[in-house]
């Protein structure tokens, strides 16, 4: 394993490594305003939410590793303390990094990117009339966290008015995941995309309280078959099932083939069983596997 210390590396091989495995990273699109009136747009992603009560997002202008400017946004936010963060979806992902060029200060990044200026209601920054999702917030504090290349600069913002694009909501008025198709920021100049397809469910167990690996049988927790992802889902499960429960898995169709093709052959069984286990743990049937694994 590479283990490096981190006072060893330059702030360019420290931004390339740490860029490539901290993500996918949200993107927040941020809209400010100077004293003259001077609209600015640019996305960062040193981002995310961080409170709901009160509604706090923080994000973070760095100090360019190469030359230990500012930009622009944190300027900006220093003088009049609002924002937009506009969301970004897949429509919006080129037109948004074209913005992120560093244009000189008083050029109007909409315009250069193509974006639409929306009014917002409560604070002096336009809104992207594109993005889904647009949050006027306030700028409650910026923290520096150094002054040297590649600083970042805390701008803690907190949300006032929140605008939803109905499209991207479900029949209750929610945002539908699916729906949204938003992008995010990797390491260099890689992005990934959140489609349908790469979408996935991971129960909380917020109301329930896992048994836990520890409690799964060694043969289980040692599975040449089960994968650590399959060992999760089975120590999510709030309780073992009954030895009766476990007795009858034995007479479901599949189980009973390989019990049968097995007979005096021990290690085969348990390959199988846990085979047939991990299956059904890729389907959602949990309960089923776990008493499969415990035959």
């Amino acid at each position: 394993m590479l283990t490096l210390n981190t006072s060893d590396l330059s702030p360019v091989h420290l931004q390339n490594y740490l860029q490539y495995a901290i993500a996918p990273r949200p993107i927040c699109f941020a809209s400010t305003i100077d004293a003259e009136g001077n609209i600015n747009l640019s996305p960062f992603s040193f981002f995310n939410m961080f409170s709901t009560n009160p509604p706090m997002c923080i994000f973070s202008p760095a100090r360019r590793v190469r030359d230990n400017t500012t930009k622009h946004t944190l300027e900006n936010v220093l003088v009049v303390k609002e924002c937009v963060i506009n969301i970004v979806d897949y429509s919006m992902v080129q037109q948004m990094s074209l913005a992120s060029t560093e244009y000189g200060k008083g050029i109007n990044e909409f315009e250069k990117a193509g974006f639409s200026m929306l009014e917002s209601h409560l604070v002096k920054p336009p809104r992207v009339a594109e993005a889904p999702v647009q949050l006027e917030c306030a700028v409650k504090e910026v923290i520096a966290l150094g002054d040297q290349h590649g600083a970042g600069n805390l701008i803690l913002a907190e949300i006032k008015l929140i605008h939803i694009k109905e499209e991207i909501l479900d029949s209750e008025g929610k945002i539908d995941q699916q729906k949204i198709d938003l992008v995010a920021r990797l390491g260099g100049d890689w992005y990934c995309r959140v489609t349908p397809e790469s979408l996935f469910k991971v129960a909380k167990p917020l109301t329930t309280l896992g048994i836990g690996v520890d409690a799964l049988p060694v043969s289980v927790r040692n599975s040449k078959v089960l994968t650590g992802n399959d060992l999760g889902m089975l120590g999510n499960i709030e309780q073992l099932p009954s030895a009766e429960e476990i007795d009858d898995i034995q007479w479901n169709a599949k189980v009973k083939d390989i019990l049968d093709a097995t007979i005096g052959d021990a290690t085969n069984r348990e390959r199988e069983l846990h085979e047939l286990a991990h299956q059904l743990l890729a389907s959602g049937n949990v309960i089923d596997a776990l008493k499969i694994v415990l035959l």
